[in-house]
């Protein structure tokens, strides 16, 4: 005879379920008939365990935050000797997660409900511990609790920001500057990458925006030409 599953086992598979379905479909793939039919269940067994579908998606984004917080316990020291350095690794895990898992991401900073909010709130009592290492040490350059948002809102506004820009438009630099300008603005340490160019690249910019409608005195073969010098050089990046 087949084993039949436990009820945290058929809660488990709905769950896995519904996020394969989010990550490969959006969330529009997520309805309770197809996340179902993906765990080998009947519909009425989404009803049983989770009550609704908001109840469902609210256990999908306390998965989320779940695999979140096993990934920086993995990855993070727990008693770190430089916790400016500490602050950039952590910034750059919550980014990490945002880019590659977008939808999971989403979901976790849009539902909202019981089990969602204890999982949301145990992430930011980390961010907050953080926080407090860095204001102990002596490295804090804002209060507290301004700090703790600053940190939150460069890293969600840094994976929004990536998935709202055309793939071929998107530049990894942006968010090691985000993460930088963060760290600028939080803390007392120098950033590890320049805040500002030099050489001609921002003088090429600057004159790229300004003859946006053209020069009035080149002809339309000397316009290209220009555009492409300027962009050449806009994107150049000063020799060490």
């Amino acid at each position: 005879m087949p084993v039949r599953d436990t009820a945290d086992g058929a809660r488990r598979r709905i769950i896995e379920a519904a996020v394969e379905l989010l990550e490969s479909g959006g969330p529009a793939a997520v309805s309770t008939r197809a996340v179902a039919a993906a765990a080998g269940m009947q519909p009425p067994a989404i009803y049983r365990h989770f009550g609704d579908k908001d109840g469902l998606l609210e256990a999908v984004a306390e998965h989320g935050y779940t695999e979140f917080l096993e990934t920086k316990r993995a990855h993070l020291d727990p008693a770190p000797k430089d916790p400016v350095e500490e602050l950039r690794r952590a910034w750059d895990i919550v980014v990490e997660f945002g880019v590659s898992r977008p939808e999971l991401f989403a979901l976790m900073n849009r539902v909202t409900g019981s089990e969602a909010n204890a999982a949301h709130r145990a992430g930011l009592e980390i961010l907050r511990d953080r926080v407090r290492r860095l204001a102990a040490a002596g490295w804090l350059r804002v209060d507290e609790e301004l700090a703790a948002q600053i940190i939150q809102a460069t890293g969600q506004g840094a994976v929004a920001t990536w998935h709202s820009t055309p793939a071929e438009r998107r530049d990894p630099a942006l968010l090691a500057v985000l993460r930088e300008s963060m760290i600028s603005a939080v803390t007392r340490a120098e950033p590890l990458v320049p805040t500002a160019e030099t050489g001609p690249a921002p003088a090429a910019r600057a004159l790229r925006a300004a003859l946006t409608g053209g020069t009035g005195v080149l002809s339309d073969a000397e316009e290209r030409l220009l555009s492409e010098w300027l962009t050449r050089l806009a994107a150049d990046k000063p020799k060490a």
